[in-house]
């Protein structure tokens, strides 16, 4: 790229360290070259009756040696490079298969994910006997002296065993599944993954905590049941209740489409306090627990602008210099309905309170 008619910055000149490291490299590299070579042809320069060269000869030059063999066992290497390429596609076939099949759901990509670490895992293992044998190495005694391995390293390894457990555990027995939302030893955040070792959450803040499966105790799966969004909102003492309570009724619909992620409700649950300023009633709706704040905000925003058209003022503290104001006085037939969807709202989300909340 050209700026201003003259060529693109110049390349950063090295320093004088950089140079002189960069001779070293070479120098070192043309001796090993040299060394190699002269270790190779020694026999030949001084004779194969010398101490010395045969001294190089049984040293360097067994490279020679090996070369001679690699080139001499082409069938070998051919079906060994054939058994990886092979290996390998059924691992990868295999693979898809499952992800094609099962992750469709959260539950289900959680298996899978633990099913393509196992696949992976015994691949390798595979791939490595099956190249072995390929060379005409006896894999019998390799695999009675790898199950004694295996035996020593599990006795070292007891943690890294109960990982592999537990992740088993959880993920058949269904504890929680990848993009739940739980609590996890004080962390809430959603599941993002869950290995044979580990499993991983994500907080609201973009934080990722890791945590070996063996070690992870309480949890608190929040996303098994429907998770439950409370507002309460304050009005002025001097407003009658029962018209209060007839606006809310006239408009717990209208919430409800203007708000999507409600999956139940939203219900009216009565007064919830008589504060100083004013009388708290309390609103509850079922959600989704990822959609739990996001709803009580919307819910808060919705309320406020029902109020707003209906002249409910919302109290707050403040010292009155003017005079009183004059309330709208309910009517009998008002009452009576205020008190019948009361009872109506108490019978419909029995259940439904903050006992439910996670």
């Amino acid at each position: 790229m050209k700026n201003n008619g003259n060529s693109s910055e110049p390349r950063k000149e090295r320093t004088k360290a950089e140079k002189t490291a960069l001779i070293v490299k070479i120098v070192l590299v043309v001796l090993a070259i040299l060394f190699l070579v002269f270790g190779i042809a020694a026999p030949k320069i001084f004779g194969e009756d010398s101490a010395f060269g045969e001294m190089m000869d049984d040293n360097v030059g067994s490279i020679a040696n090996v070369f001679k063999a690699i080139s001499g066992r082409g069938p070998a290497i051919l079906k060994a490079l054939t058994l990886i390429i092979v290996i390998s596609l059924l691992s990868w076939l295999l693979r898809l298969v499952l992800k094609l099949i099962f992750a469709h759901t959260n539950r289900g990509k959680t298996v899978v994910n633990l099913l393509n670490s196992f696949i992976k895992y015994a691949a390798m293992i595979i791939i490595l006997f099956a190249v072995l044998s390929a060379f005409g190495v006896d894999t019998t005694t390799l695999l009675a002296s790898a199950g004694i391995l295996a035996l020593m390293i599990s006795l070292g390894a007891q943690g890294l065993v109960a990982d592999i457990i537990a992740g088993l555990s959880i993920t058949f027995e269904g504890e929680y599944k990848i993009g739940d939302v739980v609590v996890i030893d004080g962390f809430r955040g959603t599941i993002t993954e869950i290995g044979i070792r580990t499993t991983k959450l994500i907080d609201a803040s973009g934080n990722v905590q890791i945590i070996n499966n063996a070690a992870i105790g309480k949890v608190i799966n929040m996303s098994s049941e429907l998770s439950v969004a409370v507002i309460e909102v304050s009005v002025e003492y001097g407003d009658s209740i029962e018209r209060i309570e007839k606006i809310v009724k006239d408009n717990l619909d209208a919430m409800r489409e203007r708000i999507p992620a409600i999956k139940k409700g939203p219900f009216y649950k009565g007064v919830q306090l008589l504060g100083e300023s004013g009388v708290n009633i309390k609103i509850v709706s079922q959600c989704d627990e990822s959609d739990r704040y996001q709803v009580e905000r919307d819910m808060n925003r919705e309320i406020k602008i029902i109020f707003d058209r209906n002249n409910v003022n919302i109290p707050f503290p403040q010292v009155v210099v003017n005079q009183p104001i004059k309330f709208e006085k309910v009517s009998e037939a008002t009452r009576r309905e205020a008190d019948k969807f009361v009872d109506e709202q108490k019978n419909i989300s029995k259940g439904v309170d903050e006992q439910s909340v996670k």
